[in-house]
C-alpha cells in the first residue's frame, strides 16, 4: 500500500519535471516544489487541496490513476524500470501500462540533476562532521 508520504513524494518528483496535476478546475503545477529543506508552501497547499474530498478525481498528467486511488491498499509506489522515477504499480493484478515518463522526450537525462526530496543542509553537514570525528578517533 502506498503511504501518503510516498504519494506526496511521487507528485513532487514529477512536478519537478513539469508534469501537472489535472483536476476538474484545470491543470496545476506548483512552483517552486521545494523550498530549502522542505516542500514549498505552494506544493503543501496543493497537496492539502488534493487530499480534500472536494477535489474530485484528480490525477497526474499522463496517468489514469487518481490520487485517491493511489492512497488505497491496491497501489504501491515503486521506481520505474526505465527511468527510476517513482511510479504507481498495482499490487494486485497487472501494472499500469505506462510510466509518466513516456511522453517526456528528453527523459531520462543523466546529465541533469534528478528530481529529489527536500534536504536538510544542516543535517547533512552534521552527518559529515560525525563521520569525520569517528574517522579521526580511529
Amino acid at each position: 500500500m502506498a503511504s501518503e508520504q510516498q504519494v506526496k513524494r511521487y507528485l513532487a518528483y514529477w512536478f519537478q519535471l513539469g508534469k501537472k496535476v489535472v483536476t476538474r478546475n484545470g491543470a496545476m503545477l506548483p512552483q517552486p516544489v521545494i523550498g530549502g529543506d522542505r516542500y514549498s508552501d505552494e506544493f503543501e497547499s496543493l497537496w492539502l487541496q488534493l487530499l480534500s474530498p472536494d477535489s474530485g478525481d484528480c490525477h497526474l498528467e499522463g496517468t489514469h490513476q487518481t490520487i485517491a486511488e493511489l492512497l488505497t491498499p491496491k497501489w504501491d509506489i515503486n521506481p520505474c524500470y526505465r527511468c527510476e522515477m517513482p511510479v504507481p504499480m498495482i499490487n494486485i493484478g497487472m501494472p499500469p501500462e505506462l510510466c509518466p515518463c513516456n511522453d517526456l522526450p528528453t527523459w531520462p537525462n543523466t546529465e541533469l540533476p534528478a528530481p529529489r526530496e527536500p534536504i536538510s543542509s544542516q543535517g547533512r553537514l552534521q552527518e559529515i562532521r560525525d563521520r569525520l570525528s569517528k574517522s579521526s578517533n580511529n
